[in-house]
């Protein structure tokens, strides 16, 4: 009798714990369809918003939201991590502010992807033109300890803006000369564990746009700089770094 009433006492503290474990389970917003077969996926898709004034940013693909934050401008996304995932082929991208009241003009887009790359998308200019600029982000893997950087120019300027550099204190000259608005350049090998002032100056001058302080990049990685906001206004003008790899 004893050991069936043990038995019985047994078989409802499973029960019991079932229930507990299955009350107790986590779960959370996934934005992203998590796709661990990745054979037939491209490389990692950025999304970097420059646009001045954007807020409440989501991006979607086929008409799936990727992000489950709002963007704002100077944000990139995915925030941690080095991008998500996207299926090869033509797709259809969007990136809108989803406030019923926003005057953000949302841009919707197709990109091409193929197996294996990564990309960078920009989205520039003002809420009321806002437009994009996708480029293929090359990521190579130093043999040293150096890192590697980019310039992207996204400012926003009514009237004519110059061409730029970009000047290391560190390195005492221009790592970046005369790049065009809405021009990314190559990646260029960059010393690591450099704590480094860079500044934005208008081209072939010491006339500073922006500045950046403490640049200090991790071996291998690969690094962009991008000078963006309102290029008329030298309180709003800014230039900022995020990791690609």
């Amino acid at each position: 009798m004893k050991s069936i009433l043990t038995y019985i006492a047994g078989f409802i503290g499973v029960i019991f714990s079932g229930i507990f474990f299955t009350s107790c389970e986590k779960s959370f917003d996934e934005k992203t369809v998590q796709d661990r077969n990745i054979g037939d996926q491209s490389g990692v898709v950025q999304v970097y918003i420059a646009t001045v004034g954007a807020a409440r940013n989501y991006v979607y693909v086929d008409g799936i939201p990727q992000n489950g934050s709002a963007l704002s401008a100077g944000s990139v996304f995915p925030s941690v991590g080095y991008g998500f995932v996207v299926p090869m082929g033509q797709r259809l991208f969007q990136i809108r502010d989803t406030l019923r009241t926003t005057t953000q003009l949302p841009i919707t887009f197709d990109n091409v992807l193929e197996w294996g790359k990564n990309y960078t998308i920009f989205t520039f200019d003002t809420i009321t033109a806002v437009k994009q600029r996708t480029v293929t982000t090359t990521i190579t893997i130093p043999e040293d300890t150096s890192c590697r950087v980019r310039f992207a120019h996204f400012a926003f300027s009514t009237a004519a803006m110059p061409n730029v550099d970009v000047y290391s204190f560190k390195r005492m000259g221009n790592v970046f000369t005369n790049v065009s608005p809405t021009s990314v350049s190559s990646f260029i090998g960059f010393p690591s564990r450099l704590n480094d002032t860079l500044q934005v100056r208008e081209a072939g001058t010491t006339n500073v746009l922006a500045q950046l302080n403490g640049f200090l990049g991790t071996d291998k990685r690969s690094y962009t700089l991008i000078y963006r906001g309102s290029h008329r206004v030298s309180t709003a003008r800014f230039l900022s770094s995020f990791v690609n790899y």
